[in-house]
């Protein structure tokens, strides 16, 4: 990437935050790569936390309900991305905790449903066993995914 100025930095992250959620992260990785001084990152986040173009609280909210309800995402996958997009734990816990239990219930019983469909398993043991390693991979927990597969699927 070539050296831009603070100038054009501002007029190119005001049309990308104009276009879709970003979080303050993304926006210092791609002035970094810009080679701005941390002057004038520090100028361009200030503006753009000011004018709301960059919101970390409203990012993250946009981000739990994209991938939970879209992407079926359990919790702690969501957490971990947020978490290595430096969202502050504070508004992670606060934006997870806003989710309603039941809606993490719904999206793991659909896509167990689903995965069930597809496994070849020589018994209800082994079924399930490859339910609860997709389901963890998913980001949910052993706990949820226990009490689930006591469940009739045939309903």
């Amino acid at each position: 990437m070539k050296k831009i100025s603070e100038k054009e930095a501002l007029l190119r992250l005001t049309a990308l935050c104009s276009q879709a959620e970003h979080c303050s992260y993304e926006m210092t990785e791609k002035m970094k790569r810009w080679e701005l001084t941390e002057q004038e990152q520090a100028n361009v986040m200030e503006y753009l936390t000011r004018e709301r173009y960059v919101d970390d609280e409203r990012f993250a909210r946009a981000f739990v309900t994209d991938k939970i309800r879209y992407n079926k995402w359990g919790r702690r996958k969501v957490e971990q991305a947020l978490w290595m997009k430096h969202i502050d734990s504070d508004i992670r816990r606060k934006v997870l905790d806003e989710v309603a239990p039941e809606e993490y219930d719904n999206v793991l019983r659909d896509l167990l449903k689903s995965k069930m469909k597809s496994i070849k398993a020589a018994n209800s043991y082994e079924r399930d066993m490859k339910l609860m390693r997709f389901a963890l991979g998913r980001g949910f927990d052993a706990s949820e995914v226990r009490e689930l597969l006591g469940c009739d699927w045939e309903e």
